[in-house]
């Protein structure tokens, strides 16, 4: 089953997460440079504050509560101890750029939490081999978002269908590391639809995959007719129906998720190319 992370600092909807299996809860701080990074584009800022951390932690039974903290930075050490002292089970990684980081990270916290690298720099990515082994080192995410405009390219998924994606899996596996990667909509939306997200989370062994904003649309006309638990069960039914493909079905869908995947870069490269015309 893969884990499935649910970013709030709502502790009522912590507490229905909470209920189900497999979902880790997971409270974002972070800020530095986001904004800047992001800027036009339709992505998760978070308002969460520290405080969040605790309320949160106080409503949850089963699910672990991981959080997210700021980039490295001359304050990392306060932050980290404050987000520790609050109950957070593991800490994740934004933004850093290699080894020396991540190692330097790893001994801030000193053992009190596993770690979760978010690899999503072009720098981090070329230093792969360098820091997989770092003490302390629990999981690999791949963060698509960030990673794809680091390496220039358009498309989020294009990661994916150029094998570097599949390369961070292999490393994370071969190190005993859990590994996951990406964001997942409802099964039939988005560009890519997360029916063919998840088809290559179970190609590529993952273990971890971020739901989106669309999975918990209180607000959206109809939602109760479709609620946060029926979305995320109809997921689970696909993982399952998925999972039974014979070794020749997984190749014919990555073979067309690939295609796929390039057309709408491409297509983007293209549009990118007439605006700066």
């Amino acid at each position: 089953m893969i884990e499935l992370f649910q970013i709030t600092n709502d502790p009522d909807f912590a507490r229905r997460c909470d209920a189900l299996d497999g979902v880790r809860v997971f409270v974002d701080l972070e800020r530095l440079g986001k904004a800047e990074r992001q800027a036009g584009r339709n992505t998760f800022i978070s308002v969460h504050q520290m405080d969040d951390v605790a309320r949160v932690k106080a409503v949850l039974k089963r699910a672990r509560l991981m959080v997210r903290v700021n980039p490295m930075n001359p304050d990392s050490a306060a932050e980290v101890q404050a987000v520790l002292a609050r109950g957070a089970d593991l800490l994740m990684l934004p933004m850093f750029t290699g080894g020396e980081e991540l190692r330097a990270f790893s001994a801030l916290v000193a053992g009190r939490a596993p770690l979760v690298a978010l690899l999503e720099t072009a720098s981090a990515l070329a230093t792969l081999d360098d820091w997989i082994g770092t003490p302390g080192l629990h999981e690999v995410f791949v963060g698509l978002n960030d990673l794809h405009l680091s390496l220039g390219l358009h498309f989020m998924f294009e990661p994916l269908a150029l094998g570097i994606v599949e390369r961070v899996a292999r490393a994370a596996q071969g190190h005993g590391l859990r590994f996951g990667f990406g964001g997942i909509a409802r099964l039939d939306e988005g560009l890519l639809p997360g029916r063919d997200v998840l088809a290559e989370h179970l190609r590529l062994g993952s273990q971890a995959v971020i739901l989106s904003r669309t999975f918990h649309r209180p607000d959206e006309p109809g939602s109760a007719a479709h609620p946060f638990e029926a979305e995320v069960a109809a997921l689970r039914r696909a993982e399952a129906e998925l999972s039974r493909r014979t070794a020749t079905q997984v190749e014919q869908d990555r073979v067309r998720i690939t295609a796929v995947i390039e057309g709408i870069g491409a297509a983007m490269a293209r549009r990118a190319a007439e605006a700066a015309a």
